[in-house]
């Protein structure tokens, strides 16, 4: 059976409690953060470490905020997203701000993570059954076979806001359970019982509300990181160098390898709801659903 890790995409933390910033939002009845039900499901699931993408000027607020407390349930490891963190020959414009994307946040990892590995975003609620169902593919994964990954597929009716559109990654799977593609899908809301939404082009799309999507959870092999490395590079000589909100994104990468057929997407199908505070308005919804999980027992009153 294989070690396995969790790597958690922190980068966009801010550097103390409240200021609006939402992966830091207390929302447990004893002022958990959304990071620690992850944390406490991917523990409870069997995942051997976690680690956690941030930045290195706030590394030492994020080890205060969350970090100590983890260390007393799993082993922990940092890696940073930094904006330089470019292969050699590219520097990033002068006028640019922001990382490249998560697939440049998970490219931190290059050196630190060895075993298989889930990703989730710090600031999406993901329920218990996924990372159990991520773990179990990930512990029996062959090592020795490059591009065996995974991913949780979501209901799309259970991951919509009801303050405003969402952005998911709509998904086609082929009769076997396997991801064929994956298209970013903008401005979708539920009308009715259907979903409305636009294209990358701006194109009109109804969808159903059982569609298949990615909530950027995904289960892979490390040799991962060097398609990720050897993509990167590509993608900045491409011409992304000097576009200032140009990302490279994991979907697309795997969505790529998929089309290339250098990789194969197990969908592990999960009924369990999303919650995460994408609008302000969301964060009264997710407190009142976390309460619910709590009084049903599916967590304790306050997570140690």
């Amino acid at each position: 059976m294989n070690k396995t890790a969790l790597v958690i995409m922190a980068a966009g933390m801010g550097s103390r409690y409240g200021g609006g910033i939402k992966q830091l939002e207390r929302v447990g009845p004893s002022g958990e953060i959304i990071m620690d039900y992850s944390i406490h499901d991917a523990v409870a699931a069997g995942f051997d470490k976690v680690v956690f993408i941030t930045r290195k000027d706030l590394e030492k607020d994020f080890r205060e905020i969350i970090g100590n407390r983890v260390e007393k349930k799993i082993e922990a490891e940092y890696v940073f997203q930094e904006l330089d963190n470019l292969p050699e020959g590219f520097t990033a414009p002068a006028q640019r701000t922001k990382p490249w994307g998560t697939g440049h946040a998970i490219l931190s990892c290059l050196g630190t993570v060895k075993e298989p590995f889930a990703i989730i975003n710090a600031d999406d609620y993901y329920g218990r059954e996924a990372f159990v169902k991520l773990h179990d593919f990930l512990a029996q994964v062959d090592m020795t076979k490059g591009g065996q990954y995974c991913m949780a597929g979501f209901v799309l009716g259970n991951t919509l806001s009801d303050n405003g559109t969402v952005t998911r990654g709509v998904c086609t799977v082929s009769e076997s359970g396997y991801l064929e593609k994956v298209e970013e899908t903008f401005s979708i809301e539920q009308k009715g019982d259907i979903a409305v939404a636009k294209t990358a082009a701006g194109e009109p799309v109804e969808l159903s509300l059982d569609s298949a999507v990615s909530m950027n959870m995904w289960g892979v092999t490390p040799e991962f990181l060097g398609e990720l490395q050897k993509g990167f590079a590509e993608f900045l000589k491409a011409g992304a160098i000097s576009d200032l909100k140009s990302e490279y994104l994991l979907p697309q990468v795997i969505d790529k390898m998929i089309q290339e057929k250098r990789a194969s997407v197990k969908v592990l199908k999960t009924e369990d709801k999303w919650f995460g505070v994408t609008y302000q308005e969301d964060k009264a919804a997710v407190v009142k659903a976390l309460q619910k999980l709590v009084d049903a027992g599916v967590y304790p009153g306050r997570l140690g």
